[in-house]
């Protein structure tokens, strides 16, 4: 049987967070990247977009925390410990993890990536305007820019079709512009 169909059945096709029942995927909670039931559990798109830090933290849809924190199934207590000490400003998170206990090598597991130490504070891919960023995005040059290491000048109201987002630096995007690949500053540019 598939992942993700054991994962269903233990689930009963729902997140195993917040209940719901749209569009769910497995979710490999880190650093566990082997594809095994005992390190995965099944998430709505929701949670999950949450999970990788591609939307902020809506602190009104993780108050399933206070559910899901006290399930059976080890990797969504981890994600649940996790989330709630991203949340860890909110009073009922802070209760919450206070209710918490692991065994030390579930403590272990839960602390290893560093989640629980970041705050709720998601760095996303933002135009001059402060508009979010999507890999796919048309954007507009909002300023004339020399493309260090050639010959090519980008020139304000240039708009740059299909961007990818560089994946470790939010002030970052890749655009093609006259055919060349180039890295742009988002502060440079506007959503098209």
């Amino acid at each position: 049987m598939a992942l993700e169909d054991t994962l269903r059945a233990r689930g009963n096709n729902q997140c195993e967070l917040c209940k719901s029942d749209i569009g769910l995927s497995v979710y490999e909670v880190p650093p566990h990247p082997e594809q095994r039931e005992e390190d995965s559990i099944l998430v709505c798109e929701k949670c999950k977009t949450q999970l990788d830090k591609k939307e902020e933290l809506d602190s009104k849809h993780w108050s399933c925390l206070n559910e899901s924190m006290w399930s059976e199934v080890i990797p969504v207590q981890v994600v649940s410990w996790r989330m709630l000490n991203r949340l860890r400003g909110e009073s009922w998170a802070a209760d919450a993890i206070d209710m918490m206990f692991f065994d030390d090598e579930t403590m272990a597991w839960a602390r290893s990536t560093g989640d629980h130490e970041n705050s709720s504070d998601v760095q996303l891919h933002r135009d001059a305007n402060g508009n979010i960023l999507q890999d796919g995005d048309s954007v507009v040059l909002t300023k004339t820019l020399d493309v260090k290491g050639s010959a090519i000048s980008a020139k304000l109201g240039t708009v740059v079709k299909g961007i990818k987002l560089v994946a470790d630096n939010v002030e970052q995007i890749e655009g093609k512009i006259d055919g060349q690949t180039i890295v742009i500053l988002t502060k440079y540019l506007r959503k098209g």
